[in-house]
């Protein structure tokens, strides 16, 4: 930024600890290192009957409890939070994304007629995470379909990059109870078996549920508390391509544009990104989409491409943050993660996708790419 002739520098917003429990099981180890495993953490669903369904399975986290007293997203939270040692400033403002939160409540209350479904709404949910970590002031909600937490990052580094603050706590979770699970199975967007992004084979998504943390401060808040540094949230872009209530836009412009933004936002040009953390969500039509997407702006320079979601499934709200987590995880380990149930490459992606892991070059930035219903498109920049 500049005035007059003075150039001041910009706020930088880090990111100083993390942490997220996922269908591997509880922490960034576990998911990391079942991602590098290429076994996948999908199987068969046991939670609910899934005989009227598409598909029985999913990617679940062992040990929930269904339609109990606490909601599946804030056992997950709990068991998360209780088992850090992170401490969480009072002062930070806390962003919660999520697409259905506490939905089991009002299954529970519709199924067996006990409980009580008011309290499934999201602002009750905002107000037990706020609780639960301590943190002072209202804090918000972002709610923006399979974008959330993508997009709860992104506003996180924009509130510290123009100093209206310098501590952010975004909280991401979602969970699979039946009634996501009889939507996604009515839209005839579910796998079979196990996802498989970017496949030529693939056939659907498989549903995943995870809960995830990210401490986000200005670099010199950072410094100043002396927080480790994982990584910089350098850049963001969103869109929407209003295209369809559910489909994606066939001609990826949402998810280019969104790319174009994070870039200019970052102050980098394409030629920069080391490699790319797609969506990936294994339709055919998402992967076809990301894929035109990605070659309109990388051209042919085929850029390492990956998806996690062949081994924790689509985790809906909380996907863009565990993707965030385990990219900076990559950087840190100059390792690309392999795309987990990728069997043959569909045609589009060959030469950008691999069931093997990769080395990451030395440009250390990556891309992330998240779309969700409505047509909402998001990109982050990390380095």
């Amino acid at each position: 930024m500049e005035i007059g002739r003075i150039s001041l520098p910009k706020v930088k917003a880090v990111v100083v600890s993390c942490g997220m429990i996922t269908p591997y099981g509880w922490g960034i180890d576990a998911c990391w290192n079942g991602i590098l495993s290429g076994k996948t953490a999908i199987s068969r669903l046991n939670r609910f009957k899934t005989e009227t369904f598409q598909s029985d399975y999913a990617a679940t986290v062992d040990g929930l409890e269904y339609h109990q007293k606490d909601s599946l997203v804030m056992q997950m939270l709990k068991s998360l939070f209780h088992g850090t040692s992170v401490s969480i400033p009072q002062d930070a403002k806390l962003i919660l994304a999520t697409t259905k939160g506490e939905i089991d409540f009002l299954e529970r209350k519709i199924l067996k007629g006990t409980g009580d479904n008011s309290s499934c709404n999201l602002t009750s949910l905002l107000k037990k995470v706020s609780a639960l970590t301590g943190v002072q002031g209202e804090g918000m909600i972002i709610s923006a379909a399979c974008a959330s937490s993508a997009a709860a990052v992104a506003r996180a580094a924009a509130m510290i990059r123009s100093k209206n603050s310098d501590c952010v706590l975004v909280v991401a979770c979602d969970s699979v109870t039946e009634f996501v699970f009889s939507g996604f199975s009515s839209l005839m967007a579910l796998d079979k078996f196990a996802a498989r992004p970017f496949d030529k084979d693939r056939n659907g998504l498989s549903l995943g549920e995870a809960a995830a943390f990210a401490l986000i401060m200005s670099e010199s808040r950072a410094k100043d508390e002396k927080k480790q540094r994982l990584g910089e949230i350098a850049g963001w872009g969103l869109s929407d391509d209003a295209n369809h209530m559910t489909g994606p836009s066939r001609d990826g412009d949402g998810v280019i544009l969104a790319i174009k933004k994070a870039l200019k936002a970052a102050g980098i040009g394409e030629s920069e990104v080391s490699f790319i953390a797609a969506h990936g969500t294994g339709t055919v039509y998402n992967d076809a989409m990301e894929m035109k997407a990605f070659r309109a702006v990388f051209r042919d320079a085929k850029v390492p491409v990956y998806s996690i979601k062949g081994g924790i499934g689509h985790t809906m709200g909380a996907t863009g943050l565990i993707e965030m987590i385990i990219a900076l995880r990559a950087l840190k380990e100059k390792k690309i993660p392999p795309t987990v149930n990728l069997k043959e490459a569909d045609e589009d992606a060959r030469g950008w996708v691999s069931p093997q892991e990769r080395p990451v070059d030395n440009n250390k930035k990556v891309l992330i790419t998240n779309a969700g219903f409505s047509g909402i498109n998001t990109a982050l920049i990390l380095c």
